[in-house]
């Protein structure tokens, strides 16, 4: 891949973010901000995984001219936590646009993550000009039907993968569609109401800010399905901020990018890549690690930047 002077990097890091390190216990999930010395709690059957979202790789404006660069320091500092996290979840957008090579790239990078396993979930960037062809014949094999959606197990927590961006091109903002949530429905229903759930996805399943497509059409019908729960916890990206909200159950937590930011809901004509000074940057991209600890205590969410 290209590489950077140490000045160039230092300016990407202005508005780059690392991701979410997410600490898990009883089921539901909280955030702290994750440092290179972070650790998780030790207790039997905790465990940690990681959350890593919009990387972006073939990105080149003004706001990050190597996304690359900045997603190998992601990459670093999830290799500095200790213990190592138990898999990592990629919730989205890994290329812009599909651009050549980018698939690659992403790939190579990440193939150095200290961990057991990486999850895959589309962004719309991932399926922009094939409609998900090239991101299914990598990631697909192994879900449901081969069409990416997926759900697993992990230490008495079910994780349910979701895609919707398929339609986003032509609609603006997330669907999932009615196979996609009739099998949600069925992959849950035998579960106990006191399993712990985590959903993850690209697009919010909340209505963030329509006017800006970001939020899913067909969310509610998908979250009816899991209100039932003791604890639901709801993993985005495509926005590029931190953002948090909780109903009944159910919290919300959308993801830092690791290539640039986005402005906040509102806040500007359109959403966007945003070059921001690069006192700012460090604290506008990031990672999220999350520690399961068995027992009462909700998940340890910790959002950390690269500041």
């Amino acid at each position: 891949m290209d590489r950077i002077d140490r000045r160039g990097f230092l300016e990407c890091m202005a508005w780059a973010g690392t991701g979410v390190v997410w600490a898990a216990a009883g089921g539901v999930l909280s955030s702290r901000l994750i440092t290179d010395a972070s650790a998780a709690d030790a207790a039997a059957g905790s465990f940690t995984f990681v959350q890593i979202s919009d990387t972006h790789i073939g990105f080149k404006g003004e706001a990050n001219k190597d996304a690359a660069a900045t997603l190998q320091q992601v990459v670093d500092r999830v290799n500095g936590l200790r213990p190592a996290p138990a898999f990592v979840l990629h919730t989205g957008d890994q290329t812009h646009g599909q651009k050549a090579g980018a698939f690659d790239t992403v790939a190579e990078i990440l193939k150095t993550v200290k961990t057991e396993r990486i999850f895959y979930v589309p962004g719309e960037h991932d399926v922009f000009l094939d409609g998900g062809k090239e991101y299914l014949a990598r990631y697909g094999k192994g879900t449901v039907d081969d069409r990416g959606w997926q759900s697993f197990d992990y230490k008495g927590t079910h994780f349910v993968g979701l895609v919707n961006v398929l339609k986003y091109k032509g609609e603006g903002m997330g669907s999932l569609g009615d196979e996609q949530l009739e099998w949600l429905e069925k992959d849950v229903a035998p579960l106990s109401s006191s399993t712990p759930i985590v959903i993850f996805s690209h697009v919010p399943l909340w209505a963030v800010y329509p006017q800006w497509g970001w939020t899913t059409e067909d969310a509610a019908r998908a979250l009816a399905s899991l209100r039932r729960f003791g604890s639901t916890t709801v993993l985005n990206g495509h926005i590029h901020q931190v953002l948090r909200k909780v109903e009944g159950n159910i919290s919300f937590h959308t993801a830092m990018s690791t290539a640039f930011p986005q402005p906040a809901p509102g806040s500007a004509p359109a959403p966007g890549p945003m070059k921001i000074p690069e006192d700012q940057a460090r604290r506008m991209i990031g990672v999220t690690e999350v520690t399961y600890v068995p027992g009462k205590h909700p998940l340890a969410v910790v959002d950390s930047t690269l500041g």
